[in-house]
């Protein structure tokens, strides 16, 4: 069995270009196919930095952050967008949908850039199928653009897109903030139910601490004095 984590990060340490201070500092990290984890914080405290870190994104100033034990810093530009294509389901605050495309083709697209996702999808529409009705977005909305959806739908939509494929790592950055509790809960439930059939690792960054209790693990961050697991 192949037990390299999926994300690894060692003595990390990020500095925005012109500052003094960084802004993420993490000693030590290893996150394993099916694991979850929280990232909380408040605003500016460098949450989306490290997931923009852990996608390849962003390169450290100092350490190193591998994904299916490829270190990001040892690919070229062009290399890190295929690889991320790869292996990266992104789930993102603003959701990111092209609202002209329908709900079924939005989740369709990671599987037109990624060879990959798709043979591992099987056949890409019938599981896109099957994502949207897990996460119960009714199948009359499928064929809708993503702007005649509510913001509820369109983060379902968004779910299956991060999905679709069986990515090995999940990130989603604050995907439930413009949601009220019993909307939250229910997608959270929604979204970790299709993690965890998927097998993905999840990493899910919120200010929101009440969402601790969904998850294995948390890391705290706080600007620039670094993180605290």
């Amino acid at each position: 069995m192949d037990r390299t984590p999926v994300l690894q990060v060692g003595q990390l340490r990020y500095r925005w270009p012109g500052q003094r201070s960084d802004i993420v500092q993490l000693q030590d990290l290893s996150l394993g196919a099916g694991e979850r984890m929280l990232v909380h914080g408040d605003s500016g405290s460098g949450k989306s930095t490290l997931l923009s870190l852990a996608a390849g994104v962003l390169l450290p100033t100092e350490g190193l952050v591998s994904l299916m034990g490829q270190s990001w810093q040892d690919l070229s530009a062009a290399s890190r967008e295929r690889w991320r294509a790869d292996h990266v389901g992104y789930l993102f605050q603003q959701l990111n949908l092209l609202p002209y495309l329908s709900a079924m083709d939005n989740v369709l697209l990671p599987c037109r850039f990624s060879k990959r996702r798709a043979q591992r999808s099987g056949h890409p529409a019938h599981q896109a199928r099957e994502l949207l009705a897990a996460l119960d977005l009714a199948p009359e909305l499928w064929g809708l653009a993503a702007a005649q959806l509510s913001v509820g739908q369109q983060q379902r939509v968004a779910a299956a897109r991060a999905l679709i494929g069986q990515p090995e790592l999940v990130i989603a950055d604050e995907p439930t903030s413009a949601l009220d509790e019993r909307r939250r809960d229910a997608f959270m439930k929604l979204l970790l139910g299709q993690c965890e059939r998927s097998g993905c690792a999840l990493i899910f960054v919120t200010h929101d601490r009440s969402l601790a209790s969904y998850f294995e693990r948390s890391v705290h961050l706080s600007g620039p004095v670094g993180a605290q697991l």
